[in-house]
């Protein structure tokens, strides 16, 4: 127990020093902070210059809710739950198979250092956003694990920093179903993390933002504006009542698997879900949501 204990302080520790030196010292290409803050202001420049829904306010309905929770999620969750969860979880998974003597990297397919660079990233990036597709499906079909998709699915006027507005538990989800598919491969450093997160942070950001881009013949391979539009949907026919769109980076997976919908131009489309009406409003209530509401009947 005192090995676990010290590991969660360890991680803590040196996340919290990770997080200062990014935000006061760090200044190199690879930079997650200001890397996020680069992507957000160029997209939100393309939704002035090319806005989709030309009567939306620039600053739209909860843009400043969505601005806190872009920086909450990929910053300040890490510090209080995540790292020290994933490090927590890596030790007692590497324990438990090492007690019936297996060790992790028995599993490991092949590794990526020794292959040329640009495809292991491209591994790295099928791998991560298939799993994340499958995952993403769960949080639809899965009714616990929907009540807290729902503060996502809460966003009324799409913008670009609705991409990260999310509950807590859903990046424990996905950080946990991602973990054995990408341990087997092996071999990544930060940089190719890096180029894989600022790809799918600016693919994420066009598709919540208010842009009509569909990207021609590309719609087919790449979640576009117009289709994930359809994915926040309020009214849906039964036929599609689990959701539909799941794409995060590509759209492929939704095409080849036949989850698909995009039946005209949905730019004026209500979004949100049935009874959202009375679903919370503020950051506080919507993070302890569902653990402190009734379930909708």
């Amino acid at each position: 127990m005192e090995k676990y204990l010290d590991l969660i302080k360890n991680a803590y520790s040196g996340y919290w020093n990770y997080l200062k030196q990014e935000v006061f010292f760090d200044t190199n290409w690879d930079n997650f902070f200001y890397g996020l803050i680069a992507i957000s202001l160029i997209v939100w420049v393309l939704e002035m210059v090319f806005p989709w829904r030309k009567k939306q306010a620039l600053f739209r309905k909860d843009f400043w809710l969505d601005t806190f929770y872009m920086f909450f999620n990929f910053f300040l969750l890490n510090l209080i739950i995540l790292i020290a969860l994933s490090e927590t979880v890596a030790a007692l998974l590497n324990d438990a198979l090492g007690f019936i003597g297996v060790s992790l990297n028995s599993f490991q397919l092949f590794d990526v250092k020794t292959m040329p660079k640009v495809l292991g990233l491209f591994i790295l990036f099928i791998i991560s956003d298939f799993v994340q597709w499958n995952t993403h499906r769960l949080l639809h079909r899965v009714p616990f694990l929907w009540q807290f998709h729902q503060v996502h699915h809460s966003v009324k006027e799409m913008g670009f920093a609705a991409h990260l507005r999310y509950h807590w538990m859903e990046p424990v989800l996905y950080k946990s179903l991602l973990y054995i598919p990408l341990a087997i491969i092996g071999g990544f450093n930060a940089q190719d993390v890096a180029i894989v997160y600022f790809f799918n942070i600016a693919i994420g950001h066009l598709n919540h933002a208010n842009i009509g881009w569909d990207y021609g013949m590309f719609k087919y391979i790449f979640n576009n504006p117009k289709m994930h539009i359809w994915h926040h949907a309020k009214e849906m026919p039964k036929h599609v009542r689990y959701g539909v769109n799941y794409g995060i980076t590509l759209s492929l997976w939704d095409y080849l698997f036949k989850t698909d919908y995009i039946p005209y131009n949905g730019k004026d489309i209500e979004l949100g879900f049935n009874n959202d009406e009375t679903f919370p409003k503020d950051f506080i209530s919507q993070e302890l949501y569902p653990l402190t509401f009734k379930k909708d009947k």
